[in-house]
Order: structure tokens, then C-alpha cells, then sequence
């Protein structure tokens, strides 16, 4: 994937668009872009989305900033294809007559959205606190969507919403500056990076107590022999006045992304990032004292290309800070467990042991916390946290117990009455309530159904309960390839997590391992019915939680699973059908882009059957394979044709 430099241009008048919205007493929501349609323009490899929003003035404490960003397909078009690198930036502040800006904000990398439905939607965030110096007063936000592709009958509908807890700050920011804002060519020797990121030094301001560094880092093109910098694993170092204080690999596994199963490559692993991913920054937090010089220093890995084509896109903000203002001072950051927000999607609908993210904003080294929690409509339980937790650091919590829930949507509690023994600093952000589903409530007698694919040492699967003892497992190395395997699994009444693993990250069927081949995975009850069908293209796996008890849910009757492999073939292609009852089953094949419709079977009141078809007299093109049950379309798959 290329990557275009980012352009400013200057925008001539207010969008009406943008809205301030007040959710609560205490929290504000500014929409700049509300289910923008962006496309692309591949005359130039970018196009700019220019929103204003109206931001509390600078005269308004802020506690929080969390930038919400949800993509969908548009109205009159399809989700579109590639991942692409884009840009969220202020580009100015105070009207039409401020100075001309460019902050980056957010980086968005773009789904494989070729499969995707119609009423697809997923929403990602990020905390842009650091920013709040910068979001007051009229602000134009810009979205700069980068990329070649088509852009007459694809795009994406996209909705920035940025959410304001008003209140003291934790930290009270004094300035921000820039430290590295651009794409630095990367084992080119004519071009060394090392030249490009060369020490940055500043002076701390008066009251300034910490600094700190926050860095956005992805490596992009593949056309060197080591396919750098996308594909390729190097180290970075940051260098704080002389001194080593971080060292890693720039580099993200994606066969656990919450967004899946996605149309092209999503489960390779890449520098720093995956497709169907908004960037979250590394922060470094840095003691400094008023009037005295520092220095930052990032250093990559020594690398040289004999074909140089990789860049390393990086951006790195300093924000300078007053003192703590508290000593005793937790904050949630989040709810985990039970939720229903889509960054969680692989750990929800959560049965058990609800998890929480919590963040020590204040001076002191937290020991202890008193956590109530529970769903609202249902008693209220109680824990005790003894630890340590550092000022300034994040700690994901354990609640131990069943989530109680109503069948549908809930309502999750969590509250923090004690730090430390002492009531806290403030407190309105020590409670949280969130939205959640329930999790499934199923017989006690049921059967794992696991078709195996041609790589079976990869794969295992394990039943634990939520203590976490294992009640039923199988272990790598002891599954048969293209061997169906139906496990008994008789349980007593509580909370269970049904996981499984693939170790290669390329889940039980994955389009671009053409030898792997494909397996399946489904959850039946004693009487033969389907209670859940996985999904096989899953990276590095699944969990399934559920609750065991005497009033299991009703079994769906249209309930469903389909699948269909290969989808990158030179002529047959096989559809795997199963569902709980018969129905009316229309099969389409269609081209791709024009969506003319070549081949059709009908198959009257189907319940299952694998179906062959070939496509070999057709040239060499895309097609999706689509399937209608009762003249509604159900599956949606692209084939790659002799590609």
C-alpha cells in the first residue's frame, strides 16, 4: 500500500454539519462529521473532508477527550476494498481566520470492506485528551482519505464524534509542540532516517512538572526484497536526555482483531498496525523541572534496502504538564466485560468475571480500591483490590462472579467508593455504566461439531468454566486433518468460555493459505439444532461465553450457517450450507463491479448440503457469490477469479 503526503488546503467557509450536543450535565458530544460519505481520488491519491465543529472555550476544564470514529457503508453505495492510511487533523483553530494548522489527531486504517453488508457498521476510539489546548472554540477538522480505488460505486460513511467529560483536569496542560509530523524513508542510504529524526531538544516552562511524549508509528510500502517497511519486524528506541527508556518492535499481530472476518488480507501481521484499526498512541511520560533543557531522541533499526520503498509514518507530540493536582485519584477508563461496544466485540456477550480498565491519575502508588459492581435491576456486589498501582499507569481488574442479566440489553455498574481507603479526588469519574447483551443461556447437554482443515496442528480447543478450570479440552498436536470431531459436553448449571485457538493466526479457513483448506466449527444441542455457528475465518481463534442453566433459550429456527471455499480459484469453488430448518435457498453469482448476475441455482425447502460449482468458462475477473434465503440476501462472498 502507498502512502500519499498529506496536503493542507485552506477551506473557505463553516460546515453546517457539526453539532454541539449535550449528553449529560457533565459531558458534551461535537459531531464535525455525521455519516460523511468519503471516496476517493485517484487522480491524486487523497482527498480532504473539511468539517467545523464548536468546542467549550478555553475558560472550561476538561477532564477527558475520547475521540469516537464509526465507519459504514453509504446509502448508495457498497463498503469499499482497501486499507488505506488516512489522516484525522485540526487544521485550523478559531474560525475561518485562524492560523492554518495541522495536528494529527487520529490514524485511521481503512477495513477490507468487499464482503461487508449492507447494515455493517463498527465503531472505533481513541482518548485525544492531550489535545484539549487545541479543541476550543471553532475547530476544523479534517478527514483525509487517501487511496486509488474506484470511487463511482464504493466508499465508506464515516461519523467523527468527539466526547467531552467536563471537569478539573488530571493533568492541566501548559503547550504542545510538535516533535516529528511526516513519511521518513526507511533503508534508503541516499535518504537515512537517522538523519531525519535527529534529536529534538526543548526547555520545560514555568509549573511544568511533566512532559509527555506521545508517538503514532506505522511502516508502509512492500517493494523491497524484505517487504518493508509493511511486512518487515524492526525496533525502535527512545532516547530521553542520553538514556535508553524504550525499546520495542514496531510491529501489531492482526489475527486478534476485533474487526472480522474482513474480504483481503487482515490476518497478516504488519508494522505497527492492521486493517480495520484507528491508531492508538504509545505514551511516555517524562520528569522534568521548570526552565531546564531536555532531549528526545527516536532511533529505528539500522537497515539498509538494495531496493528501497519503505516509509516509516510517524507523528510525535510533546504536551507539556502542571503537578498532579490529586493525591488519591483513580479513574475508569473503561468497561471491558460485559459491553457491547465493537473494540470489544471477541470478549462480549461475556457470561463471567466482568473486566474493567482503571488508571491511577493521582500522586500516590494505589493499594487498594473498593469496586462495586453488577448489572442494574440486580444486586449490587462488592470486591476488594490490593496491589500496585503506579501514578499514572493503567491496570485491567478481574471481577470475580456471574454477570446477572435480563434476556437482551443490560445495563453494567461499576463504582469506585474508596482509593486507598479515602474517598476520591474526584469523583465523577469513578462509576461507569455501560450497555451489554446477555450472554446465551443453553441446555446442559450439548455437542461440538469441528471439522478439521489440512493444517490441524495448528488448532486446539478448550471448555473452561469460570473459575477457569478446564472441563473439556483437545490439545494441539492431537487433532486429524479433515476429521469431524463431535464432542459430547455434558455441563452443570453455570458460566462457561468455549475457545478456540489457532497458534498460526490463520483460523480454520483463511482465503489467502490455499493449503491450509477450510474446516468448520459449530454448537448443537442434544436434539441435532444449531445454537451457534462460528466463523472459520477467525485469525488466532474465538471465545464463546455461555451460561448453563434450567431455562435455556429458545433455539432460533433461522438460525444459519453458511460458508463457501476457495474464494481465490481458477475454476470450482464449494458452498457449505446448514440451517434449522428448510427454507427456499436462491444462489447468485455476479460480477464484480457492475453486479450483472451470471449463474443462479434454486434450491427449493434446503436444509444443508454442499454444493460445487464451477467457473471455469468465465474469464478471469472478480464475482460475489451470494445466497437468498426467501428473496433475502443472507451471505455475500467475493471470488477471485484466475487472479
Amino acid at each position: 500500500m502507498k502512502i500519499s503526503r498529506i496536503v493542507a488546503l485552506i477551506a473557505l467557509f463553516f460546515c453546517t454539519e457539526s453539532r454541539l450536543i449535550a449528553k449529560t450535565n457533565d459531558t458534551l458530544h461535537v459531531v464535525t462529521h455525521n455519516k460523511t460519505t468519503i471516496v476517493t481520488d485517484p487522480t491524486q491519491g487523497f482527498k480532504l473532508y473539511k468539517k467545523w465543529g464548536v468546542f467549550p472555550s478555553a475558560d472550561l476544564p476538561i477532564r477527558k477527550i475520547t475521540m469516537h470514529v464509526k465507519f459504514a457503508c453509504p446509502d448508495s453505495m457498497r463498503c469499499a476494498d482497501w486499507d488505506y492510511c488516512d489522516r484525522i487533523s485540526i487544521a485550523r483553530k478559531g474560525g475561518v481566520k485562524g492560523a492554518t494548522q495541522d495536528y494529527e489527531i487520529g490514524r485511521m486504517l481503512t477495513p477490507y470492506g468487499g464482503a461487508f453488508g449492507k447494515d455493517w457498521k463498527f465503531n472505533w476510539e481513541v482518548d485525544v485528551t492531550d489535545f484539549s489546548l487545541l479543541l476550543r472554540d471553532s475547530v476544523e477538522v479534517v478527514y483525509n482519505h487517501t487511496g486509488y480505488e474506484p470511487n463511482t460505486d464504493r466508499g465508506w460513511a464515516i461519523t467523527i464524534d468527539f466526547e467531552i467529560i467536563k471537569g478539573k483536569p488530571a493533568l492541566e496542560p501548559i503547550s504542545i509542540q510538535k516533535i516529528y509530523d511526516g513519511n521518513f524513508s526507511y533503508g534508503d542510504s541516499t535518504k537515512s532516517i537517522e538523519e531525519a529524526l535527529k534529536p529534538t531538544s526543548f526547555t520545560a516552562n514555568t509549573n511544568t512538572t511533566l512532559a509527555r511524549l506521545r508517538i503514532v508509528q506505522t511502516g508502509h510500502g512492500m517493494d523491497d526484497p524484505d517487504g518493508c517497511g509493511e511486512f518487515c519486524s524492526k525496533y525502535r528506541e527512545i532516547w530521553y536526555d542520553g538514556k535508553l527508556i524504550d525499546s520495542r518492535p514496531i510491529w501489531k499481530k492482526c489475527g486478534d482483531n476485533p474487526l472480522y472476518p474482513q474480504a483481503g488480507t487482515w490476518v497478516i501481521d504488519r508494522a505497527n498496525w492492521c486493517p480495520g484499526t484507528l491508531m492508538q498512541p504509545d505514551l511516555f511520560d517524562l520528569n522534568v523541572q521548570s526552565g531546564t533543557m531536555h532531549t528526545i531522541h527516536t532511533k529505528m533499526q539500522n537497515y539498509v534496502s538494495s531496493k528501497p520503498s519503505a516509509n516509516e509514518t510517524i507523528s510525535a507530540y510533546l504536551i507539556q504538564y502542571k503537578k498532579t493536582s490529586a493525591q488519591n485519584d483513580i479513574a475508569i477508563e473503561d468497561i471491558i466485560a460485559p459491553s457491547s461496544k465493537s473494540i470489544y466485540k471477541r470478549q462480549n456477550p461475556a457470561a463471567a468475571n466482568p473486566q474493567i480498565i482503571l488508571k491511577n491519575v493521582g500522586n500516590n502508588e494505589i493499594n487498594s480500591l473498593l469496586i462495586h459492581y453488577g448489572t442494574l435491576g440486580f444486586e449490587k456486589k462488592q470486591f476488594q483490590w490490593r496491589g500496585k498501582l503506579a501514578s499514572g499507569k493503567k491496570a485491567t481488574i478481574l471481577l470475580p462472579s456471574i454477570i446477572d442479566a435480563k434476556p437482551g440489553g443490560n445495563q453494567f455498574h461499576v463504582e469506585i467508593p474508596k482509593v486507598n481507603g479515602k474517598i476520591d479526588k474526584f469523583t465523577q469519574d469513578n462509576s461507569l455504566n455501560v450497555s451489554f447483551y446477555s450472554a446465551p443461556v443453553l441446555s446442559n447437554t450439548l455437542v461440538f461439531y469441528l471439522l478439521t482443515n489440512n493444517q490441524p496442528e495448528q488448532n486446539a480447543y478448550v471448555l473452561k468454566n469460570k473459575e477457569g478450570k478446564i472441563i473439556q479440552e483437545r490439545k494441539l498436536g492431537t487433532l486429524k486433518a479433515n476429521t469431524t470431531y463431535r464432542d459430547t459436553l455434558n455441563l452443570a448449571s453455570g458460566a462457561y468460555s468455549l475457545e478456540l485457538i489457532d497458534t498460526a493466526g490463520n483460523g480454520l479457513e483463511f482465503w489467502y493459505n490455499g493449503k491450509g483448506g477450510r474446516g468448520s466449527a459449530r454448537l448443537m444441542n442434544a436434539n441435532g439444532e444449531m445454537v451457534k455457528a462460528f466463523e472459520s475465518d477467525c485469525g488466532l481463534g474465538w471465545v464463546y461465553n455461555f451460561k448453563v442453566g434450567p431455562k435455556p433459550d429458545k433455539v432460533n429456527p433461522e438460525q444459519y450457517s453458511i460458508s463457501l471455499y476457495p474464494t481465490r480459484t481458477k475454476d470450482k469453488t464449494t458452498l457449505d450450507y446448514f440451517a434449522n430448518k428448510t427454507q427456499d435457498v436462491s444462489v447468485q453469482i455476479v460480477t464484480d463491479p457492475d453486479a450483472r448476475v451470471v449463474e443462479e441455482h434454486k434450491y427449493g425447502q434446503l436444509k444443508e448440503g454442499i454444493f460445487t460449482y464451477d467457473l471455469s468458462r468465465f474469464p478471469k475477473g472478480r464475482f460475489y457469490l451470494k445466497v437468498l434465503i426467501n428473496g433475502q440476501e443472507k451471505f455475500n462472498k467475493r471470488i477471485r477469479l484466475k487472479e
